[in-house]
């Protein structure tokens, strides 16, 4: 009988645990809906942003385009996005993967900086030898997910483009998890600084722009606003992947629970229906002691 307590009280802890991940599943469910929206709308503008961005970048010489300045790499930052909380599959894993390949790899001999975004690679970068070097870098920026706004990751973008243009940095990456459904998310790797000139096979020039007001007042006002919404695009690009990494893993969890369920009562019958068979057989050799 004791295995039998021990059965019925795993049933009972798998079907609470179903609840919990069936219910995380459907918060995950409504809040991808937003994410993803908010996400999808800024794509478009992002992208047309980035290109004219490009485009500009490759008129401007090395005293104009402080932003766009080709050095030899040396010191690198990684930005490191992940999520706040876990329970989503291979969503932080995946991008802390791709960050130590850069590290040891990629940039192997170079001086490497960590700015993470999202409590998760925060508190893995902890335990490494990627420190931020410098006062002015932004730090503890996990809150950012509290309340994702174009206000709150303009500052942050800031801070990080003026220390690339002080030289404290030669390249800064970007390192998150592109969303491109519920199911799938694409882990990317995106050079934020320096700007980089249009990709063009024929070397050919790719525009022709006439600046007004200025091309001065483009360079100082369009550059930055473009950076920082590269970084907000990012962002929210993350929080949506989250979102769909997290509905698909709770998923996955309630249906292998609902299996799991399903062998546990299976077996908790027959050790019932054992447990009854050894009981009428007492009773019959009882009996037939008796008799005897």
């Amino acid at each position: 009988m004791a295995n039998l307590k021990e059965v019925r009280n795993r049933i009972v802890s798998v079907s609470s645990t179903q609840q919990i991940t069936s219910a995380m599943k459907m918060v995950s469910a409504a809040k991808l809906r937003r994410a993803q929206d908010a996400v999808t709308q800024m794509r478009p503008y992002a992208n047309k942003l980035k290109e004219i961005l490009e485009n500009l970048s490759a008129t401007l010489d090395s005293s104009e385009g402080v932003y766009s300045k080709q050095r030899e790499v040396k010191n690198v930052l990684l930005i490191v996005i992940t999520s706040n909380r876990g329970l989503c599959g291979g969503f932080n894993a995946n991008v802390i993967k791709a960050a130590n390949r850069l590290a040891n790899e990629e940039y192997k001999g170079c001086k490497i900086s960590v700015v993470t975004i999202g409590k998760k690679g925060a508190d893995f970068f902890r335990k490494t030898d990627y420190g931020i070097t410098g006062t002015d870098m932004p730090r503890h920026l996990n809150e950012l997910f509290d309340n994702l706004t174009f206000g709150n990751v303009a500052p942050v973008a800031e801070k990080i483009m003026k220390a690339f243009a002080g030289g404290q940095f030669d390249k800064v990456e970007l390192i998150y998890n592109h969303f491109k459904n519920a199911a799938v998310q694409i882990t990317t790797v995106e050079q934020f600084l320096p700007v980089m000139p249009p990709q063009n096979a024929d070397n050919t020039k790719i525009a022709d722009y006439i600046f007004e007001p200025s091309k001065e007042f483009i360079v100082e006002d369009l550059i930055p606003r473009s950076l920082k919404t590269q970084l907000f695009k990012a962002l929210l690009d993350s929080l949506a992947a989250e979102h769909g990494a997290r509905m698909t893993a709770m998923h996955k969890a309630t249906d292998n629970a609902g299996a799991l369920i399903k062998e546990l009562k299976l077996s908790y019958n027959k050790a019932r229906q054992a447990a009854i068979t050894n009981e009428i057989l007492e009773i019959v050799g009882g009996a037939e002691a008796l008799n005897g």
